[in-house]
């Protein structure tokens, strides 16, 4: 999704920059009716006239919240597990990776983490396929799909990773999308009697008998396009920060433990 509101951004600037015909000068108000009150020059807007703004840059583009912001004079706007930050006046926006000198924190990257934690626990225990480490110690959401390469790689060292304490549960994201084969597979993994042998045969290429039952994968495949995702596998620790893609078990360990040990938010 945030590859489509980005590329609205380039493409209003540019219609902007552009745009030569007049504007048609619009009707005026029927009698009695309230007239929009304008925000003084650089005073804030309203949250309302916020939203207007960034609609008016980005039309298809979700507001899931408007909060403050570490930047004096911007909002933190987000959109999905993504954030950009928008001026108070609603004139201006900045879109990157905001650090804090001092302690060299992504401070972006920390508050997309929380929105993805969100959007993460919201999918249930009844939505994931589990393999859990015997003596847990982390857990870890992985979208996958069933026929990429390095997710299968993953899943060959499931072992290893149960062993080194990191319990792995498994949302869906096809990479063909919300048809063909590998949605197909998807299915057929949920709707088998034993979902985590199925996954084990599936990813060793075995064929498994075509599923038709309710099944969470086309959720699964929204979630992961509202949190960016655009590959797999990809990897979240509990707090919502991407570990990235493929991980060896015993770098994974090290990166969960090091996110353990960082104070809460």
């Amino acid at each position: 999704m945030i590859r489509h509101t980005l590329t609205a951004f380039a493409l209003v600037a540019s219609l902007t920059a552009c745009a030569a015909e007049p504007q048609a000068t619009p009707a005026a108000p029927a009698a009695g009716a309230a007239k929009p009150v304008a925000a003084a020059p650089g005073a804030p807007a309203s949250e309302a006239a916020l939203r207007a703004a960034m609609k008016e840059l980005a039309p298809d583009a979700v507001i899931t919240r408007i909060d403050e912001s570490p930047i004096p004079g911007f909002k933190e706007v987000a959109m999905g597990a993504r954030v950009v930050y928008l001026s108070e006046d609603g004139k201006r926006l900045i879109q990157g990776a905001l650090f804090d000198i001092p302690s060299r924190e992504n401070l972006t990257q920390a508050s997309e983490s929380v929105l993805r934690k969100d959007l993460l626990d919201a999918a249930g225990a009844d939505r994931r396929i589990v393999f859990a480490a015997a003596n847990p110690r982390h857990v870890v959401t992985v979208f996958t799909d069933i026929d990429c390469g390095y997710c299968r790689k993953l899943h060959e060292q499931m072992a290893e990773y149960n062993q080194l304490g990191i319990s792995v549960e498994y949302l869906f994201f096809p990479r063909s999308g919300l048809s063909g084969e590998s949605f197909d597979k998807a299915v057929s993994v949920w709707c088998a009697p034993d979902r985590r042998q199925a996954m084990t045969a599936a990813k060793a290429g075995q064929s498994l008998p075509k599923g038709n039952c309710t099944n969470p994968v086309t959720m699964d495949y929204t979630l992961g396009r509202s949190i960016g995702l655009d590959g797999t596998p990809a990897i979240y620790a509990a707090n919502g920060e991407q570990l990235g893609g493929y991980v060896t078990p015993a770098e994974m360990l090290a990166r969960l433990d090091q996110i353990a040990a960082k104070p809460a938010r």
